[in-house]
């Protein structure tokens, strides 16, 4: 690894310390330093780094590293178009996938230099949103594809299929198509299962459906799902990919997801597992007081 990109949160004030500190550790290692527009302005430490785009750092960097929450590592994630390393550093208030303390990074970091890190793969799904008189949209997410409506009152209606067979009509406030790594997210607030982030699956759950017997289903990555909205009852209806774009659909708009040619790599500190985090961010084990 001879490149590191830093990529924070646009409004992360809190993170200037941590940013001139780590331009001036890669400096003093010998190691090229890259920031986007955003990081370097709230570093102030654009001295000896190039200043490029997000996508360009992304494009760039031997490996990157991101400060922020979940979300912000959600942003990067859409950036990336190849799966080199990458470090979350949880400056946010949950970080299932920033599990890098802010303690860690320097280790961490030391040993990403070094080529002895530990990693996991993560897959990402691929969404193509098919919507009458648009052009078609297509985007990669790490988390989840969430077809919702944007009002309180009536439930919407899909037809969901799978590699081109029939699943079911569901009524309800929407659907969620999530990946292993986004089981944790919006999927497991809405009752579905968690699954481990390796994985070769995608579960579809649906959110607040009418019949009780619309249960969670896991399928393979390999499968292809399509949503057809079928009729939105006069409220205003979404899709959403990773939380980060959201586009409009109206009835007999559909929309696609599978498993993308894309991964993500993600950095894991020594010494902890995925259990591990799952105790700690969900409290498992906690006694009462």
């Amino acid at each position: 690894m001879t490149t590191i990109g830093v990529l924070a949160r646009p409004d992360l004030a809190q993170a200037g310390t941590t940013i001139r500190d780590l331009v001036a550790w890669l400096r003093a290692r010998g190691a090229g330093c890259l920031l986007d527009e955003a990081t370097a302005a709230l570093g102030g430490a654009d001295a000896g780094c190039e200043v490029l785009s997000g996508r360009e750092v992304a494009a760039r960097a031997d490996a990157l590293v991101v400060l922020g929450g979940d979300g912000t590592l959600l942003a990067a994630s859409r950036l990336l178009e190849r799966a080199v390393p990458v470090l979350g550093v949880n400056f946010g208030s949950l970080g299932f996938l920033t599990e890098i303390a802010l303690s860690e990074l320097f280790p961490t970091l030391e040993a990403v230099l070094e080529g002895r890190f530990e990693s996991e793969e993560r897959l990402q799904l691929r969404a193509v949103v098919v919507r009458s008189g648009y052009p078609e949209v297509t985007g990669d997410v790490l988390n989840d594809v969430v077809i919702t409506k944007a009002g309180p009152s009536r439930i919407i209606e899909l037809d969901v299929t799978v590699n081109g067979s029939f699943v079911s009509a569901f009524r309800a406030d929407g659907l969620i198509v999530s990946s292993p790594t986004g089981s944790t997210a919006y999927n497991l607030a809405a009752g579905g299962p968690i699954l481990h982030p390796t994985l070769p699956a995608i579960v579809l759950t649906p959110i607040c459906p009418h019949m009780l017997s619309n249960r969670p289903l896991v399928i393979g990555d390999d499968a292809c799902v399509a949503v057809r909205l079928k009729a939105a009852r006069g409220v205003e209806v979404y899709t959403a990919l990773d939380g980060q774009q959201s586009l409009a659909l109206a009835d007999g708009d559909t929309v696609t997801v599978t498993g993308s040619p894309n991964r993500l790599r993600l950095v894991r500190p020594a010494g902890r597992d995925y259990y591990e985090v799952l105790r700690t961010k969900l409290k498992w084990g906690d006694t009462p007081r």
